[in-house]
């Protein structure tokens, strides 16, 4: 149960650590992949905490969702619109219930 958490507190420190830059035309999908990876996480820690974690539905949430995210927003730059924006919704959207769900299961 612990394992997601512990690899996302690694990678935010490690992130302090090393100062890298992500150039601005690669932010987008950046930040779209730093969503795919907290949806997946928080889905995982749900899932944990519910007694029905399967590391093979984690792992391919994660790739599908990344390559998701990744594909409506070069999609959305070859056409010139955002279509990146249906994917924060829903990530958002997801997240927050995934985040509700583990702050009830605490309380």
């Amino acid at each position: 149960m612990w394992l997601p958490i512990i690899g996302l507190l690694l990678g935010i420190a490690i992130g302090f650590v090393f100062s890298l830059t992500v150039p601005a035309q690669y932010s987008r999908y950046t930040a779209m992949a730093i969503l795919a990876a907290l949806d997946s996480v928080l889905g995982a820690v749900r899932a944990e905490l519910q007694g029905e974690y399967d590391n093979r539905v984690f792992l391919s949430g994660l790739i599908t969702n990344a390559f998701l995210a990744a594909g409506l927003t070069f999609l959305g730059d070859r056409l010139g619109v955002q279509l990146e924006t249906a994917a924060i919704v829903a990530f958002g959207v997801r997240l927050f219930n995934n985040l509700a769900i583990i702050r009830r299961r605490f309380i």
